[in-house]
């Protein structure tokens, strides 16, 4: 937002933020989601191996987003959440853990059916107007498949000099992205090859692998602790932002400014700010709430793909950068010219 302020201005800012807070809220109802899945998809995978693929193993949803919600809002009172380093290094081992697996079991999955299934015209559907609809939802799976936007906030968090900051934020924005993306094509595509026009929508808790039912639970049990901690790497920002408004806006407020100071047996004194405890909470529990009243994944990831794409990953960046070269076209061609004038005065009074 300051980048965007920088080049294009406050009024640009502000819609920026708007679409910025919108992109992380959005994913924290979207990972209460996923995390909840995972959750079930455990369940159903030992159920289904007591009592075989047969057996009715359903089990809902709300208890297990309460559950995470719970969770999750005591995680947020933790000070300094977001500068624990240690969780972007257990984030990112969870990732690795769980895409790994994922791209491996479709994989085999092709060399065991020993086809490749699907097509290239996708889906069928009763009508046109039907696939007209399911192609315009894959475009926003697709779209939120770029997540650039969240990455950038992790990258940023976690950088440190030397060498310098751009030049890391450079190198690491290029590794993640492409790692990202090789991982993407790997679990859609090995995804599809496996199960063609009946791929779930979450590979690995939508029931496209039942065997071997350990390493499914391994699975999502990664896919869980780690969207633990990045519900509250994505949310600190949200937090943060509010908080600072709040502050400004009422400055004299004891509500925002005074702590209450409690011995936790075993820990030090921990502090607590009655405004942070009721904005954090609050926030969590419309997550929550928000998910446990849409639970639907594909459906939920492409509307927050549909949303956010075109404003922060080409909109905003095409302006900065074109601002950018503009700027820097002006300010060459007003030396170049500055230093023609200089020259022609000096050729000028030379011939004086």
């Amino acid at each position: 937002m300051e980048a965007v302020k920088f080049y294009l201005g406050e009024k640009q800012q502000r819609i920026c933020g708007v679409f910025a807070q919108e992109s992380l809220f959005g994913t924290g109802i979207a990972y209460t989601i996923t995390a909840t899945a995972s959750v079930r998809a455990i369940l159903r995978s030992n159920c289904h191996h007591q009592g075989g693929y047969n057996a009715p193993c359903q089990y809902g949803d709300s208890f297990y987003m309460l559950l995470f919600g719970i969770v999750e809002i005591l995680l947020s009172q933790i000070p300094d959440f977001r500068s624990i380093e240690w969780l972007s290094i257990f984030a990112a081992v969870m990732s690795f853990s769980y895409a790994l697996i994922g791209s491996g079991l479709g994989f085999l999955k092709v060399i065991e059916n020993g086809t490749i299934k699907g097509s290239i015209s996708g889906v069928p559907a009763s009508s046109n107007l039907k696939k007209l609809w399911l192609a315009f939802e894959a475009l926003a799976d697709v779209a939120f498949a770029y997540p650039y936007t969240l990455i950038v906030l992790e990258i940023q968090d976690t950088l440190k000099s030397s060498p310098p900051e751009n030049q890391t934020m450079k190198a690491a924005s290029l590794k993640a992205i492409v790692i990202t993306t090789f991982f993407y094509l790997c679990c859609g595509c090995f995804g599809y090859a496996a199960f063609g026009d009946s791929t779930p929508g979450n590979l690995l808790t939508g029931f496209g692998f039942y065997e071997p039912h350990w390493l499914v639970d391994l699975t999502n049990a990664c896919i869980v602790l780690h969207l633990v901690g990045a519900y509250q790497i994505f949310s600190q920002p949200v937090f943060a932002t509010a908080e600072r408004w709040f502050a400004y806006r009422f400055t004299d407020s004891g509500f925002l400014n005074n702590h209450i100071s409690f011995k936790i047996p075993l820990f030090s004194t921990f502090q607590l700010n009655p405004f942070r405890v009721v904005f954090r909470t609050m926030y969590v529990v419309s997550t929550t709430a928000l998910a446990m009243s849409f639970p639907y994944f594909n459906s939920v990831l492409g509307v927050l793909g549909a949303l956010n794409f075109w404003p922060l990953a080409v909109y905003f960046p095409v302006e900065m950068t074109f601002s950018g070269l503009c700027l820097l076209v002006t300010v060459v061609g007003f030396i170049g010219s500055l230093e023609e004038l200089t020259s022609a005065r000096s050729s000028d009074e030379k011939l004086m």
